[in-house]
C-alpha cells in the first residue's frame, strides 16, 4: 500500500498482525515475539504487525500463516453467502477487511483467488448496501433486525459507500 502513504485506512490495515513461522534462526531478534528470549528460533511462531511480515517474508526469513479473516472457514462462508458474514468483526481496528486482505494479498504468490474472493464479495454485498442507504428510514419497519445486523458487519469501505449514498439522496 505504498500509494497510500497518508491514508488512516491504509496505516490501520498495515498495523494488523499476522502469524509467520520462521524458517530460519534469527539472532537478536528475540524481542519481536515480546518474550524473554533473545534470539528467534527456526519454527517459532510469532504474530507481528504486517508492516514487519513484508520484510521478514521478503527476505524468505518465514512464511506467512494465511490470517483466519481469509482462512477457508471465512472463505467458504463468503462464497456460499456473502451478506451473512459480519465483515467488521474479522479484522478489528475499524472492521477494514479490504483493506487488509489488499495488503495480504501483496504478499501472496496467486493474488487472483484472493482479488475474486474480494471482488465477488465486495460486489454481491454492495447491493444491499445500496438498498439500505436508499431506504434508511424505512428498513426498521419493514426488515427487522436482520438489516440492522447486516449494518453492524459492514466494513469500513462498505459504510463509506453507506454513507456517501445516504449523503447523495439528501443532496438530491
Amino acid at each position: 500500500m505504498e500509494d497510500d502513504y497518508f491514508s488512516i485506512d491504509a496505516i490501520l490495515a498495515e498495523n494488523q498482525r499476522v502469524g509467520c513461522r520462521f524458517k530460519v534462526d534469527i539472532p537478536d531478534m528475540g524481542h519481536l515475539g515480546g518474550g524473554a528470549d533473545r534470539d528467534i528460533k527456526k519454527g517459532t511462531n510469532l504474530q507481528l504487525p504486517i508492516w514487519l511480515i513484508y520484510t521478514v517474508i521478503l527476505s524468505d526469513w518465514a512464511d506467512m500463516i494465511m490470517p483466519p479473516a481469509f482462512g477457508a472457514k471465512v472463505r467458504n462462508a463468503l462464497n456460499a453467502e456473502p451478506c451473512s458474514v459480519r465483515l467488521s468483526g474479522l479484522v478489528g481496528a475499524g472492521g477494514l477487511w479490504y483493506g487488509f486482505g489488499k495488503t495480504i494479498m501483496e504478499l501472496l504468490d496467486n493474488k487472483a483467488d484472493m482479488s475474486q474472493l474480494m471482488t465477488n464479495t465486495f460486489r454481491q454485498r454492495l447491493i444491499q448496501v445500496i438498498d439500505q442507504a436508499q431506504h434508511f428510514s424505512t428498513l426498521a419497519q419493514t426488515a427487522g433486525d436482520g438489516a440492522q445486523s447486516f449494518r453492524e458487519g459492514l466494513d469500513g469501505t462498505e459504510r463509506e459507500c453507506e454513507y456517501n449514498q445516504e449523503v447523495k439522496d439528501t443532496t438530491h
